[in-house]
């Protein structure tokens, strides 16, 4: 039920009332049912605001890949509410609605429990604070053996009739045995990565959320993106893998061979041919000592088994390669303006400190801006290490099991294991590895096929219907930080999708300004990594949301505006750090705005423009 805290002044269409799509019957058996919401829980579940997760799920769910969202559900739940202790939020609650992912924050709504909290929160996380950057060292040296690990993980086939290994050195144990141990294994790795993710994230959020809170008190008025300008500059992992492509690019035109990489060939046949190319064997050495891991890098998010990575499709880093030899040709510089960030971000730190009255005052701004620097390379960096590195390696290992149910019988094609959850991959295993031992029949070679041909009708079905933005009660003030600072989920915005926020002009898109500036430009349009070729230079970035192997994008565009996202957004940070103008959670940005049409993106005040027609 809503508390007082949560007084319910609006309301969104109830979870219970929603319509199944059209074509979409039977979509919920392809989902555990902890992921559904029932008259069980229906009390609780009916007070709560659920708002549909699309900065990390924006597209209809495959079953198996809910596996990612289960992992952070229990990982960032646990080390908020059992381990930190974090005072005002507890975990996020996940629901799926006709096959799109809803998230609810679960609000700490006794002050007595959150006075509580606030002893052990700064016990806990105060000796991470402490020792961040040798904890950090030891976090990575935790993820890469873990990587390592799932890289050196065999997956047996069932043979008709085992080896003599198998009795000449008495092992005692089976192929089929060894083929479930390893299923377990690897879901048993994928939730092992996640509890590291969130090991340190929750904490450094927290440590943000102290210098907004400290500022907005000591400085009433001031815009969130001046607050987060003071932490921007850091040096950031994510930005090694274009840096990379800068440098390759350069090399090419050194060795004379940049014609040869644009060829309008696929990158990778061009990539064979080099290979046996005398006048490419230095550029190729150098390819090959930075493919891993930099190339291991997820054109989406990671979440989704089909967000493949640069090492699987090599369009999008190429199309990013021959663009820098384009621009380097003419003169270009390609670098980021780190200095000039660097400079903004101290001036601004020194002016606002300046305005503080007392000494103690000052020191507790400069202890929050110290403390937000320290941990900021790690708010970013750790997804190259879980959503990028790992998951590359874990979603093209999994498909290897895929190749098992195929040859067993139960599937026609390896990527038809992803229309079943982890559980009924499970119970496949343990059906066929039986059926294997027994010598006898398996229902299940035609029950899998049957279940899958008809979820892949639901499927498709389901990517026909519009996720509503909310479901369930609006409070009158949402205040939980991680929905504010990372989904961009606000008072403002959520009555604005409710039809009653400030009213803007027919031509403005009123979203959260997320990075300063202001540029006009021609818009384009871009929904998926697919299309990010399309980009040409000077062009503005329309998309829903961005991911971090975009990178070279913004060093080609002059302003991003997006529909998802907060001020710690991905597309928030980096177009910061690159000095681009950027408009997040404009909510309808890509659905109001064309290709080709003039724009103009004010980073200052969050307004978008469309402007008329020349």
């Amino acid at each position: 039920m809503a508390t007082e805290q949560q007084k319910v002044v609006h309301r969104f269409k109830s979870p219970f009332d929603v319509e199944t799509a059209a074509g979409g019957e039977g979509w919920e058996q392809m989902y555990p049912y902890y992921f559904r919401f029932s008259e069980e829980n229906r009390e609780w579940e009916d007070g709560m605001l659920w708002y549909q997760d699309g900065v990390h799920h924006p597209e209809v769910l495959y079953p198996f890949d809910t596996i990612t969202h289960e992992c952070w559900r229990t990982a960032l739940g646990q080390y908020n509410s059992r381990i930190f202790a974090i005072p005002p939020a507890y975990g996020i609650e996940q629901r799926i609605v006709n096959g799109y992912l809803y998230i609810a924050a679960v609000p700490v709504s006794s002050e007595q429990r959150m006075q509580e909290r606030v002893e052990v929160f700064m016990r806990r996380a105060g000796n991470y604070y402490q020792n961040w950057d040798q904890l950090f060292d030891r976090w990575k040296i935790k993820m890469t053996d873990l990587i390592e690990k799932l890289e050196k993980l065999e997956i047996p086939h069932l043979p008709r009739l085992e080896s003599d290994d198998i009795v000449m050195e008495a092992r005692g144990i089976s192929s089929g045995w060894r083929l479930v141990e390893a299923y377990n294994t690897i879901i048993e790795n994928m939730f092992e990565a996640w509890q590291y993710h969130f090991e340190m994230l929750n904490i450094g959020y927290a440590a943000f959320l102290n210098l907004f809170m400290f500022c907005k008190q000591a400085f009433p008025g001031i815009k969130d993106d001046l607050i987060a300008q003071m932490v921007a500059g850091s040096e950031l992992l994510f930005f090694r893998p274009d840096d990379e492509l800068k440098r390759l690019a350069q090399l090419g035109l050194d060795l004379g061979i940049a014609d040869k990489l644009r060829s309008p060939r696929k990158p990778e046949d061009i990539l064979a041919d080099l290979r046996h190319d005398p006048a490419a064997d230095k550029w190729v050495e150098s390819l090959d000592e930075i493919w891993h891991p930099w190339f291991y890098f997820s054109n989406g998010a990671g979440f989704y088994h089909h967000h493949r990575s640069w090492i699987d499709d090599l369009t999008v880093p190429w199309a990013a390669l021959t663009g820098y030899i384009d621009r380097l040709e003419k003169g270009e510089n390609l670098s980021r303006p780190k200095q000039e960030i660097l400079d903004r971000r101290e001036r601004l730190t020194s002016e606002y400190r300046e305005l503080l009255p007392t000494d103690g005052d000052r020191l507790a701004f400069d202890e929050n801006i110290n403390l937000a620097r320290l941990v900021a390379p790690y708010i970013e960096d750790h997804n190259f290490y879980v959503e990028h590195w790992h998951h590359t390696v874990w979603w093209n290992k999994i498909r290897e099991f895929g190749d098992r149910l195929v040859e067993g019988g139960f599937l026609e094609d390896r990527e038809d294991m992803f229309f079943m959850n982890r559980w009924e991959i499970g119970e496949a295993f343990a059906d066929m590895v039986a059926s294997w031992a027994s010598g006898g029949p398996s229902g299940g070679q035609k029950i899998w096929k049957k279940k899958v041909a008809e979820r892949k009708q639901i499927f498709s079905a389901l990517h026909e219907w519009a996720p509503l933005p909310a479901l369930g009660p609006v409070p009158e003030e949402i205040t939980e930080p991680f929905t504010v600072m990372l989904w961009g989920i606000t008072t403002e915005r959520v009555r604005s999708w409710l039809g009653l926020g400030a009213a803007v002009a027919e031509n403005e898109i009123q979203g959260v300004p997320a990075s300063p500036g202001v540029a006009e430009g021609r818009a384009r349009v871009v929904l998926s990594s697919n299309e990010i070729s399309l980009i040409e230079q000077g062009e503005i970035l329309i998309c829903p949301i961005t991911a971090p192997s975009w990178g070279p994008v913004f060093s080609k565009v002059q302003a991003a505006v997006s529909d998802i996202g907060g001020m710690m957004s991905h597309a928030a940070i980096v177009s910061r750090e690159y000095g681009l103008p950027a408009v997040v959670g404009t909510g309808t940005g890509t659905r109001r705005i064309k290709t080709g049409d003039m724009v103009r993106v004010d980073g200052n005040t969050g307004m978008v423009t469309i402007l008329p027609k020349q």
